[in-house]
């Protein structure tokens, strides 16, 4: 079995001012707050990997490699989320 990759971002949590929902949908300050933060995360990560791919910077993100895999998820196996939710969808069954 092949050990465990993922990418790791080490990136700081900054707070920014609150918007008002978008849709009909009332989310928490607090839920607001964590979807941004998530966004300005990834968006950072997205950028480090274009510059770390073009060459100009290194080591901003580093990947992280599990020297010994976890026993217990040696029979995971990864699901397909898009194809998930295809067979989920009211449309998917009917046929």
């Amino acid at each position: 079995s092949s050990p465990v990759s993922r990418v790791v971002y080490n990136g700081k949590r900054n707070s920014s001012p609150r918007s008002p929902p978008s849709s009909s949908e009332i989310f928490t300050p607090a839920h607001e707050e964590n979807v941004r933060f998530i966004y300005e995360a990834w968006q950072g990560v997205e950028r480090d990997l274009r510059s770390q791919m073009s060459g100009s910077e290194r080591g901003l993100v580093e990947e992280y490699v599990e020297k010994v895999p976890n026993p217990s998820l040696k029979t995971f196996k990864p699901i397909d989320l898009s194809d998930l939710k295809r067979r989920n969808t009211p449309d998917a069954k009917k046929s």
